[in-house]
């Protein structure tokens, strides 16, 4: 009789750790091991050694080669693509894409990730090459596709084989609008097959959707991936009968079938179909919280998984179904610095490897050493140093910690403890790591108070009870596999496998014959694949990815049996969005199909229960809030089913350390996981005095209502430009008007909207509770009149104690133009709907019908979209004025407008610390600078910087006057310019407020083309001049060489639409970078519409979207190249273009070259071309096209 024991393994391979879950056959529990995922001294391959050690403990035998037969399975989740992809480390691979689009990917969608750096960095492409194919189709309005030019087979097989001599082994096949019509992609794999390429992915089967660019990426990621991870895998199947690996749905499939784009998120994945299947909470809804060494995921469960199509990693478009899950850097390995008078937690990591100051690695100061030197990790294995057998090196964290004490205490005058010091860390960390939940939860329309934290991965129950107490949340499960629940989750899993495919129609009430057939084929085809791989036991989900005519913005609706598919969407609509608009059609985008097979669920033994209380291994001294506690520990194993445990007191579960709070209460279950009653304790009231915990704390608090408020605009909203192309900005104001936090939106606005607040509280008086207020006109802190401001204030027993405000771009408020961006306004009138004051809410009444007036009489062109999204500005305020109520209900309101002023002062200081690197030696300084508009007009600097008070004065004088066009700039712009620039130039991440200004002075004459008259045009003002003013000020201070100095504002329309776009352009150089390409720079940051969303909804064919090479200028540091964007016009349109630079050439700095100037032709049906200069407007008639090509950057110093 064969008495040699099987084995099941379920492995998560994380960036720091890999964990193992085994159960073994004749065993009734488990056995579970973590090691360092990356050991090059000990052991190659971590999950084969853990295996390896597995198996030597339970047979005692020494293992050197793995017994295949006796492992019954393997299922793994791994980073192994996550990191080829970070590291760069994938297969040599090139893009086959439609010709005139070969530099789309690298474009993306214009916008840089970063609104504050000069120095704009964006992923490196993951292809070597590229090669246009001249293959061409349009969609009819009919939904039929016109096959406009097919590809030429015997040209591209030369193509190929060129790619194959250059030693390319991988190909991404990416094609207009192939998610529909999907041959020539086929026929160019078919080539490439005959060819040899070990791997070719096409996008029109790795996921058959819209949008181009997002497609397209991921179809590169997919083929950039495969190779690698196919070349791990079959390196460590060392015979095995079956290896199953993890994807980022949540669902598992054999090795072979393993996709690199849908593997990104196995290992975290893991980890919600642990928690999802094993939390013991009645029905209440989960949020998980996954800390581990790197990073901390968050995720929702509800009884449903929760999907999301569009995800971003690492700055790059993913489109395929991945668990919704949201990734904070904010780790054990956490890096801890102390700049600026605040603290900062990350985003930077020590990884495994120096890991902590405690790895005695030299390594620097990290949340795990926080947690060290307050006696939250007591009996940490000794696994550390050359031979895996020493602890944690507390006495050099002690003394890295008394380091940085002395630094805080020279720079702030106060003396921190050590204990102090690091727990302020903790408190940092643990406000990062609560602002995601916020995301999935309350953004989303739940109250994250009813759910219950399940805690897991390595680190996270060292936090969850003071997260959970911060959100107000009264449960916390932590599973008794907590430490390794990612590895538990595979083992939980099912196999899966899934059909997805794109389609276009109506629906009502009932899912459309044509549409369930579909579905049937996509159902059956499926579950096929399951039954060859021996599933029985099959289950199905069907899912309707649906939207609102005339949206981006999509919701996948599971089909239920007896439910209407589209009041299923309706609710979903309106408890995610708020609302539902009456009068729009709901659209099918796409349909998906989920079949899993039924993976016996492993055996949860009990543990004993015989009414004892547990004893405690040690006590420890721990610090908390109140100081110094002596701190009871546990080991889980000497633990009972039924032991209470009130805090202070810490559980050891052997993979992880659990940390009770005092005032919590654990319980343990039957199963040997844990329930802690989360207690409200009583605060001490907080002082008013500035303390550098707290700043960073409210700092954060403060900016995170702003991005609520924007979360809210941007999913409430309607319109393209607010939803889509992200042109908006939500932010606080104190009493006064005065700039408290702003999202990082649009830079343009912010300065701005504090002049418009505080014009409002002059225009309306003392405000009364139920009033929003509503402007745009420039004489008030307008900046032009499609970028509406809704202003609301936050009343306290009558009086202000705070203002909210956003400003969004309206894509048509009236004017002479579609789009209400005229080439050619002489006044303001001409430019749209003029509000210098109107009560929008007035006693809580939405004043729809007065408002609705206002617009009609300006001629405005999309009027139910100018409702919607004023009507979703007063939601995003109202969102805000809840959060701030909330946190003034918390602390004070006492103490949350001391901490704002405290902010303001923390940003001026550092803007005055600034000023005074300026001047170097000397006590002041003066520097000049100016430049000169396409029509010659002149903005003139003169910056005077006082050393010892850190003051500065911009003085425009000498500016040129007032212009008869619309290149004039309302006062609040130019504010706005002055405060990016500071912000850029201030190199750490410290509040951007009105503190920023208070060292400065500005100075500008009334009636130049800086200070116009009431009635002045400015429309262009905002879009270009603003563009400009920043190069002047940049080339004063010698920090940049001039980017494109324009927005390239591009509309068409007609009576019933009009569409609205801004065209990035090349970046300036710096001292220490080249300027990047094709990007939107300074005053701008908003998206652009995709390709084939383009083309879908209007009259028109995107020919050309490029790169313009060479256009950057030429120096040591090279400037970025602009961009090529040529359109056709399928029907009569009125076009209009907006720009600059297409007379004076963007400025080199330090000898560097000039970048290129800009251009914009109209090229008739019949070839004709014609420059329109920078301001024009035309009728298009079909088959006219436009040629748009936006300037190249400056260069910095002279080419050696």
């Amino acid at each position: 009789m064969d008495t040699t024991p099987s084995f099941r393994f379920s492995i998560d391979r994380g960036g720091t750790f890999t964990d193992i879950y085994a159960e073994i056959s004749g065993e009734p529990g488990f056995r579970i091991l973590k090691l360092l995922s990356e050991n090059p001294q000990q052991y190659p391959d971590a999950p084969l050694e853990g295996i390896r050690r597995i198996m030597q403990e339970v047979t005692g035998q020494t293992i050197t080669e793995l017994p295949a037969d006796s492992i019954q399975w393997i299922r793994m989740g791994t980073t192994l693509a996550t990191n080829a992809f970070l590291e760069r480390k994938g297969t040599r691979s090139a893009l086959i894409i439609t010709k005139g689009f070969g530099d789309l990917l690298q474009i993306g969608k214009q916008n840089r990730p970063h609104i504050f750096e000069l120095k704009i960095e964006k992923p490196s492409p993951l292809y070597e090459c590229v090669v246009e194919i001249e293959e061409r189709v349009r969609i009819l309005p009919s939904g039929k596709v016109e096959v406009l030019s097919a590809p030429d087979i015997e040209k591209v097989k030369h193509q190929l084989y060129d790619l194959r001599k250059k030693g390319i082994q991988s190909l991404a096949v990416a094609f207009m609008h192939a998610y529909v019509f999907p041959d020539h992609e086929r026929m160019v794999k078919n080539l490439a097959q005959e060819i040899g390429f070990e791997n070719i992915s096409i996008s029109s089967e790795v996921l058959p959707l819209i949008k181009l660019v997002d497609r397209g990426q991921t179809t590169c990621l997919d083929a950039y991936l495969n190779l690698p991870i196919q070349k791990y895998l079959r390196s460590f199947n060392k015979g095995f009968s079956s290896l199953f690996v993890m994807q980022s749905d949540g669902g598992l499939v054999e090795a072979p079938s393993v996709s690199g784009c849908r593997s990104l998120l196995s290992g975290p994945a893991g980890g919600v179909v642990g928690y999802a299947q094993s939390v013991d909470c009645g029905n209440r809804p989960v949020i998980g919280f996954d800390m581990g060494g790197t990073s901390t995921d968050v995720s929702r469960f509800g009884g449903e998984y929760e999907w999301s199509l569009e995800n971003e990693i690492a700055g790059v478009p993913v489109q395929v179904p991945q668990l919704n899950i949201v990734t904070v850097a904010a780790g054990g390995g956490s890096r801890l610095f102390f700049e600026n008078g605040m603290y900062r937690v990350g985003p930077e990591s020590s990884g495994a490897y120096p890991g902590p100051v405690c790895y005695r690695n030299g390594g620097p100061l990290s949340l795990t050493d926080a947690n060290l030197v307050l006696g939250r990790l007591p009996h940490f294995p000794k696994v550390l140093g050359e031979n895996e057998d020493q602890a944690l090196d507390k006495e050099k964290t002690r003394k890295t910690f008394a380091e940085l004490s002395e630094k805080i205490f020279k720079e702030t005058g106060h003396k921190k403890s050590i204990e102090e010091i690091a727990y302020g860390f903790i408190e940092v960390a643990n406000e990062n790591m609560a602002r995601p939940i916020h995301e999935i939860s309350t953004a989303r329309g739940f109250d994250v108070r009813d759910h219950v934290l399940a805690c897991f991965g390595g680190a996270g129950g060292q936090h969850a009870c003071a997260i959970a107490r911060s959100l107000g949340i009264t449960e916390v499960f932590v599973h008794r596999f907590a430490g390794v629940l990612s590895a538990y989750g595979m083992a939980l899993a099912n196999i899966t496998a899934e059909r997805q495919e794109s389609v276009s129609c109506d629906i009502e009430k009932e899912i459309p014959a044509e549409l369930m057939s579909r579905l049937d084929a996509l159902e059956k085809s499926a579950c096929d694949e399951l039954r060859k791989r021996g599933e029985r036991e099959i289950n199905v989900q069907r899912f309707l990815n649906m939207r609102l005519e005339g949206s981006d913005t999509t919701l996948m609706v599971c089909q239920v049996p007896g439910k209407n598919i589209t009041e299923e969407f309706r609710n979903i609509h309106q408890r995610e969005f708020g609302f539902n608009p009456p009068g729009r059609k709901i659209q099918v985008q796409d349909i998906r199909v989920r079949a899993e097979g039924n993976t016996p669920r492993p055996g949860n033994a009990k543990i004993s229960k015989n009414g004892e209380p547990g004893r405690p291994v040690s006590k420890e001294d721990c610090y908390f809030r109140d100081g110094w506690q002596e701190t009871p520990v546990y080991k889980m194993e000497s633990l009972y089913a039924e032991n209470v445990i009130q805090g202070p007191a810490i559980i050891l579960q052997g993979t992880s350390t659990i940390l009770i709070e005092p005032d919590c209460k654990a319980t343990v279950s039957d199963f040997g996981d844990i329930k802690i009653e989360v207690g409200q304790v009583k605060v001490k009231p907080m002082g008013v005095e500035l303390d550098a915990v707290r700043l960073s704390l409210f700092g954060s608090r403060f900016m995170s209502i702003a991005e609520q408020m924007g979360r809210v605009l941007q999913r409430t909203a309607v319109s393209t430009n607010i939803k889509e192309r992200l042109d908006f900005s939500c932010a606080i104001f104190d009493p006064e008007g005065g700039l408290v936090a702003n999202a990082p939106h649009q830079p343009v606005h912010l300065g701005a909207m504090g002049e418009a607040v505080k014009k409002q509280v002059e225009l309306q008086g003392i405000p009364q509770q139920g009033e929003v207020w509503v402007s745009n006109h420039p004489e008030v802190g307008g900046s032009h009149l499609p970028d509406i401001t809704v202003v609301t204030p936050v009343l306290k027993d009558g009086k202000p104690v705070f203002f909210v405000a956003n400003r969004g771009h309206h894509a048509d408020v009236g004017g002479i133009t579609p789009g209400s961006m005229p080439p050619f306004s002489k006044t303001l009138q001409q430019e749209g709907a003029c509000i210098k004051t109107f009560q929008l809410v007035k006693e809580g009444e939405f004043q729809e019908e007065a408002i609705r007036k206002i617009f009609a009489d300006a001629g405005a062109r999309s009027l139910p979209d100018n409702i919607s999204d004023l009507k979703a500005q007063v939601a995003a305020n109202q969102k805000g004025i809840a959060l701030l109520n909330q946190m003034i209900d918390t602390v004070s309101l006492e103490v949350v407008q001391a901490y704002m002023r405290h902010l303001q002062k923390n940003a001026s200081d550092s803007v005055r610390n600034l000023l005074r690197s300026f001047c170097g030696e000397k006590e002041e300084v003066q520097l000049h600078a100016k430049d000169n508009l396409d029509d010659g007009s002149e903005i003139n600097l003169v910056l005077k910087v006082n050393k010892k008070g850190g003051l500065a004065t911009f003085d425009f004088s000498g500016t040129s006057k007032q212009l008869p066009g619309n290149l004039n700039v309302p006062k609040a712009v130019t504010r706005s310019a002055i405060l990016y620039c500071l912000r850029c130039l201030i190199d750490s991440d410290i509040p951007l407020n009105q503190g920023c200004l208070d060292p400065i002075k500005i100075l500008i004459e009334e009636g130049s083309l800086l200070a116009p008259t009431e009635n002045a045009a400015v429309v262009a003002g905002n879009v270009l001049t603003s563009q400009r003013i920043v190069d002047v000020i940049f080339k004063a201070l010698g920090s940049c060489a001039a980017s494109q100095g324009c927005m390239n504002n591009f509309t068409f329309g007609n009576d019933r639409f009009a569409y609205y776009e801004t065209i990035g352009g090349g970046a300036g150089a710096g001292p220490t970078w080249h300027g990047q390409s094709g990007v939107h720079t300074h005053m701008t940051n908003t998206r652009i519409t995709d390709p084939e969303v383009l083309e879908k909804r209007y009259p028109v064919l995107l020919r050309e979207f490029s790169l313009r090479k060479n256009s950057g200028g030429k120096g040591k540091f090279k400037g970025g190249d602009g961009l090529i964007r040529e359109l056709e016009f399928l029907e009569p349109l009125i076009v209009t273009i907006l720009s600059e630079r297409r007379e004076f050439a963007p400025y080199g700095l330090n000898g560097g070259e000039p970048g290129a100037r800009g251009k914009n032709l109209q090229i008739k049906k019949d070839g004709t071309e014609t420059d329109l200069g920078g301001k024009n407007q035309f009728h298009a008639e079909p088959g006219d096209r436009i040629r748009i090509l936006t300037p190249g950057g400056g260069a910095c110093s002279t080419a050696k």
